[in-house]
Parts: structure tokens; sequence; C-alpha cells
């Protein structure tokens, strides 16, 4: 009956079931594992994991529970629980390498300040010292311990400190390469350019978890949508399992279309097979199984796209492509591959559907005459430090309304900057949760301006904003991960509200929020340039001729 009740997403009444069960007689491990999973579905955080603690103590040797306690105390902003239990499993498993990682290499979704930032830097540079002396492949267990455990982590929050972590990736993506080349020895060695006969055309691959409607690929059925056929042929490979209308889209635009979920071997054995000239990544360090393929040779040349804006460190990854607006002088020093700067932005994004305007502020619990400044970014891209831009602003102009999309996590840091200025943040902050989309987008047509984030700007967000003729205040970062919305903005040549350095910035937002007429003018010209960034075919055409000469010189070689 409990199970009959969970399968059926019956959570209340499964837990009440589940309790009854265990009252009579000590469960087996499924029985916790599936009652913690009934609390997390209702969101009630304390009871999930007391039920995940109580069931370790009972099985130990579990390490699945060991894995949801961890990791989910970590995406809640409970760091030091997270370590502490890390450290816990890797004594419980101790042949378990995915403890290993997670006890080494854990650090914030979040932080409380600056010095936090620095402290958990210190401790990752130690623990991946750790990690690779304490990696051992002599054995068949322990490469394959080794290759379960890169299957299920990566190394996705680090690059949120907002410092170059090209030798960090590099250290980290050496480690995952040797992993792999222990495990598939014979998918690490160089490949011949494949020669192309008369009347044949190059082939591209194109592999991803994400070939669905997701922020990190969307922009990739624009390169797929103007690809030139007469001299490509395009192959998908598709190792996630959502398929959805966008999916529909990639299959649409591809000659090839694989759909191979959770299937690393299957899936390396078919890009093999395919011969391909080029395989290109469009993110790495998002999904684990992407990022063990991408430790292997697959293709004779490799590429990884700016799906996740940071460098991979792997010696197997040739180029990033990345974009000639978002790129500062120096980027080179950024990236262990060589550095491909596409035209405008470097991707080919579709104009977004808008839907007209069909709620009211109200239906959000929002006032008429508030000035509402949307903020829309994941809580990993605010960084404490800037935390006092938002009091600073609500001084300045008491209607001033935020609203943040997933902020639960950021509340005790907004709290203390709206205090240092004798503010209450709970007058200026609005805490909302938005999982319909209809729901976003009117959100966004609803708000007056956009606040972006420092060090790592939106991406799809900001794009969607521009859809939405809403204003954007942004100052760019010195890495690209931070100049994401500056390059749109430029693109789009609606340049004024960006800003050089905060003071700047927070300048911008109370202009925008206090002349309404001004607003209005940014807005107006946003909607009349929206052809200039979207649907953009130069990017694909400079992306095609990079293709056809880096193979071209390999034919010749």
């Amino acid at each position: 009956m409990s199970n009959k009740l969970f399968c059926e997403g019956r959570w209340t009444e499964a837990i009440a079931q589940y309790q009854k069960l265990l009252e009579i007689q000590l469960g087996d491990a499924d029985i916790y594992y599936n009652l913690s999973y009934c609390y997390r579905q209702l969101n009630l955080l304390d009871e999930y994991f007391q039920a995940l603690q109580q069931a370790i103590k009972l099985y130990p040797q579990e390490g699945k529970l060991h894995f949801s306690l961890i990791i989910d105390l970590r995406r809640n902003g409970r760091i030091q629980e997270a370590i502490l239990n890390a450290e816990n499993a890797a004594k419980c498993l101790p042949n378990d390498y995915t403890f290993k990682i997670l006890k080494y290499l854990t650090v914030p979704s979040i932080y409380e300040n600056q010095e936090e930032i620095n402290f958990y830097r210190q401790r990752f540079i130690q623990g991946l010292q750790n990690l690779i002396q304490q990696t051992y492949l002599k054995t068949k267990e322990e490469q394959q311990s080794a290759l379960a455990g890169i299957g299920r982590l990566t190394n996705f929050y680090l690059s949120y400190q907002a410092q170059n972590d090209i030798d960090l990736q590099r250290q980290y993506a050496k480690l995952v390469h040797e992993i792999m080349a222990a495990n598939y020895p014979q998918w690490v060695v160089s490949l011949s350019m494949p020669k192309l006969q008369p009347n044949q055309k190059i082939r591209i691959g194109y592999a991803s978890h994400y070939l669905h409607s997701y922020s990190g690929t969307l922009w990739l059925t624009g390169w797929l949508r103007y690809c030139d056929r007469q001299n490509f042929e395009i192959y998908c490979y598709y190792t996630g399992n959502e398929p959805d209308p966008v999916t529909q889209q990639f299959q649409n635009y591809s000659d090839i279309f694989h759909h191979i979920p959770y299937n690393l071997s299957a899936v390396c054995e078919q890009i093999i097979a395919d011969k391909l000239h080029i395989l290109v990544f469009p993110e790495i360090g998002m999904d684990a199984q992407t990022m063990q393929m991408a430790g292997l040779r697959l293709a004779p040349l490799q590429c990884v796209a700016w799906g996740h804006p940071v460098t991979t460190g792997l010696p197997t990854i040739d180029y990033f492509l990345s974009s000639e607006l978002m790129e500062a002088e120096n980027a080179q020093e950024h990236y262990s591959e060589k550095l491909i700067r596409l035209p405008n932005i470097g991707v080919s994004y579709p104009k977004p559907y808008i839907p007209p305007v069909v709620k009211t502020r109200s239906d959000f619990g929002l006032e008429d005459d508030a000035v509402i400044y949307l903020c829309c970014q994941a809580p990993s891209k605010y960084l404490p430090q800037y935390d006092f831009i938002f009091a600073e602003i609500a001084c300045r102009l008491p209607e001033a309304k935020f609203v943040f999309l997933r902020g639960t996590l950021l509340e005790p840091r907004l709290k203390r900057a709206f205090a240092a200025v004798g503010l209450n943040s709970e007058d200026y902050c609005v805490l909302l949760n938005i999982p319909e989309r209809l729901d976003y987008l009117m959100i966004n047509l609803l708000s007056d301006v956009y606040l972006d984030t420092f060090t790592w700007s939106g991406g799809n967000t900001t794009l969607e904003a521009i859809a939405c003729n809403l204003p954007i205040v942004t100052c760019p970062g010195e890495f690209m991960r931070g100049r994401h919305s500056d390059s749109f903005l430029k693109m789009l040549g609606v340049t004024d509200t960006i800003a050089e350095n905060e003071t700047e910035y927070i300048e911008i937002a109370v202009k925008l929020g206090l002349d309404l007429a001004w607003r209005r003018t940014i807005a107006e010209r946003m909607s009349q340039n929206h052809d200039r960034l979207f649907d953009d075919k130069a990017c694909v055409e400079g992306l095609e001729s990079f293709y056809k000469e880096v193979c071209s010189k390999h034919f010749s070689a």
C-alpha cells in the first residue's frame, strides 16, 4: 500500500502509511529512502533530512542515502553539515570514489560573505591535491569506482567564485582524463581526419544531455536551423531523457539523430562509428556524463561552446567556441582550449514567443505604484559583496520592490544588507516562486527594470527580458561569464544602461526607476532593434568558416 501510494505521487498518504509500517517492523533502506523522498516532494526539509539521517544510522553502507543527504544539504545552504556528512560517508564507504570527491571538493552554492569565498577556494585547492594523491587506478575495482564517481558529479559551483579557474580546471580535468583513459584506453588515442570523398559533406556532431528546452542549449537550434546543408552533415547525440518540442526541433534539423540516454559506452561507440570530422559539446561542466565523454577522444577535432561558460581544462578539447562581443582582449589567458571568437554573440538565439499580458501585478501580490526591479538569477550568481546595491537603490527610491524568483537562500544576507542602512528588507524584497513559464514571462512583462548580476550575468534570462522589452542594468565582469548581458545590449545597440562600476550601476538603476519617460524610451528602442540580436545568421557563417578552415588544415596535413 505504501509503495502504491508512493508510485501514484500521493505523498502525504504515503508518509502516513510508511510510518505505520515502521512502527510494526524495521524497514529496509528503500522504505526510508522513499519516505524521505515524500518529505522532499512536500518541501518538508527538516523531516526529509531527519529521515535520511535515521536511515544512514541503520544502513551506513547505502550510498544513495548518503549521496542525497550531502547534495541536498549543500543545495539548501547547509554547507558545513554537507561536508561533515561527506566525511562520514567516506569513512562508511572508503572504496566509493564518489564520497572522496564530495569530501574534498564540496563548495557552497551560495556564500555568506567574501571571506567565505576565499576560505572555500583554499579548501578546494588543497582538497584537489589530496584527491589527486589518493586516486588509485591500478585495479579494475579502483578504475570502475573512480569512473562511477566522476559520472555522478562535476565541479560546477567552483566557477561562481568569480576567479580565473584555468589552473584548477586543468588539474581536475587531467584527473578526469586519466580516469577515462584507465577505463577506456581504446578511446583516448588520436584519430586521423576522415578524407572527404567527392560529394561528401563535413560531418559535425553535437552531443549533449540537454537537447530539450534548456537554457544552456536553446541557442544551438539556431546553429542547426541556419546550417549550410550543401557542405555539412549534422549528427546529434541526445544523452538525456526529457524529450519535448525542442527535442523535436533538434531531430528535425539533424541529418542523423541518436537518442541514447544514460549509456556512456553506447553513445561513445556510436560517435566513433559515425566517423565525424568535428565533435562539439554545447556545454561541458553541468552534466557528469558529458564531462566523461569529453575526457575521451571520440573525433579528430573536439570543441566546446559556451553553454557552460568556463574553460574545461581538458587535454581532449581543442577549441572553445565563444563570442567576439563577450571576450576581453586578454581572454585567451582564461582558456586551456584555443579560443575562437565567433561573430557577434556567437550563437543564433531564436526570438522567444512573448504572450500578451493576461495577468496583473495584483495576481502576484505586487502593488501597482511600486517600481518593480526583477532579480531572476539563480542564487549562486548573487555574490555577497554586491548585496549592498539593493539597499542603496531602496534608500534613494522608497517605492522600489526587488522581486527575487529563487531568493529564499539569500534572505538572511538581504536582511543584513538592508539593516546596515537602517531599512527592513521585508519592506522591499519580495520572494516569489514561479514554476509556470507563462507566469515567468508575465513577471518580466509587469516589471519595470531587470537587475543583472555581477561577475556572472544572465544569459537566457536576459535574452527573454529583452524580448519583453524590459530595460536591463548590467556591469560587465572580467570573464566571459560576466559579460553576456553586456554583449546582448551592444548587439541590440542599446548601451545606455551598461554601467562601468557599482556606483554607476546604482545611478542607472535609480534613474530608470524615477524617470518613466526615459524607461519607456529605452524599452521602445529595445523593441525596434530585436532583429539585430535574435536569429543572427552572421555567427553561423563564422562558425562554418571555422569548421571548413580547421578541416582543410587537417586534410592537407
